[in-house]
């Protein structure tokens, strides 16, 4: 009888195990679909778009204009725009986010970092609306009277907010980098005389590179991608410029302002999801080679 409620236990367990499997297959297949089933929309209704703008003249275009009577489709002023937001973003989030990260990783005390992670984790939670009214209510006038722009909305205010967002990102991600380096590295510096300082420098900061790189590709991606927030804060002009006080527009801007504009199905629908299907192409690369970089950090510890 024994022998029967143990053959019957395993055959549940099994039952159970194969369920949970079969679960988390359907979730993992789900994903999978999602994204291939967004990049297809994106696709299927950019292709009609390349049959009348070769791809040429739409990434090397310096005027976009989709709605005027002579229409211009070159991204060329959007993919600047995309990157000179994330650039000034990331000239400001990333120094500051390295030194968050090792503030918290090797240097606060346990009631310091008990407190500073959850502030960190409440700063990543805001709406990205939130933000943008912040930075165009608040930011926008420090940023006219320090630097006295050509527009009170720019480039530099658009970067400044989305340096506030990736901030977090890239602590979260760092911070675990640092603390998944063996404790025994450290203690080995210690013991040949190395000092606090001499020992994250020259022991946690390399062992943890990988993972630092990679903290800031995904921080980048999520300013590449970012929308409400520097739509409210970069002024939206379609214009070729390296000059942070010069008002520019973004892909994602240009998705959220014109889509409901355009009439489903003409050349201007058409150019908008191009755009998409280019920005798309952008966020999962970065994501991917972030992957990758993570990937490798962490085989080197296993």
């Amino acid at each position: 009888m024994a022998m029967k409620v143990k053959a019957v236990d395993k055959l549940g367990k099994r039952l159970f195990e194969g369920g949970v499997q079969l679960v988390l297959l359907a979730c993992a297949v789900f994903s999978l679909s999602t994204l291939v089933l967004v990049f297809y929309f994106l696709l299927s209704n950019s292709l009609p778009f390349f049959e009348k703008v070769t791809p040429g003249e739409f990434l090397t275009g310096d005027y976009w204009n989709p709605f005027s009577e002579n229409p211009s489709y070159g991204v060329l002023p959007l993919l600047t725009g995309t990157f000179l937001v994330s650039l000034i973003a990331g000239i400001i989030a990333i120094p500051i986010g390295l030194g968050c990260s090792i503030y918290i990783a090797e240097i606060a005390p346990l009631k310091v970092k008990n407190i500073l992670k959850p502030v960190i984790e409440v700063i990543a939670g805001i709406p990205s609306v939130v933000l943008g009214l912040f930075a165009v209510i608040v930011l926008a006038d420090w940023v006219q009277r320090i630097f006295d722009p050509f527009s009170k909305l720019n480039a530099l205010l658009a970067g400044l907010i989305l340096a506030v967002m990736m901030i977090p990102i890239q602590v979260s991600i760092a911070e675990e980098a640092m603390n998944s380096v063996p404790r025994s590295l450290r203690e080995a510096s210690y013991a040949l005389g190395a000092t606090k300082w001499e020992t994250i420098r020259h022991v946690v900061l390399p062992a943890s590179l990988s993972g630092l790189i990679a903290s800031v590709v995904l921080a980048l991606g999520r300013a590449i991608g970012e929308t409400m927030a520097v739509t409210m804060a970069a002024g939206n002009a379609a214009q070729v410029t390296s000059n942070p006080l010069f008002p520019v527009l973004t892909m994602p801007a240009s998705l959220a302002i014109e889509i409901p504009e355009a009439v489903v199905g003409s050349t201007p629908y058409q150019a908008l999801f191009a755009v998409g299907l280019l920005l798309f192409m952008i966020t999962f690369a970065v994501n991917m080679i972030a992957d990758i970089i993570l990937t490798r950090f962490k085989e080197g510890y296993d």
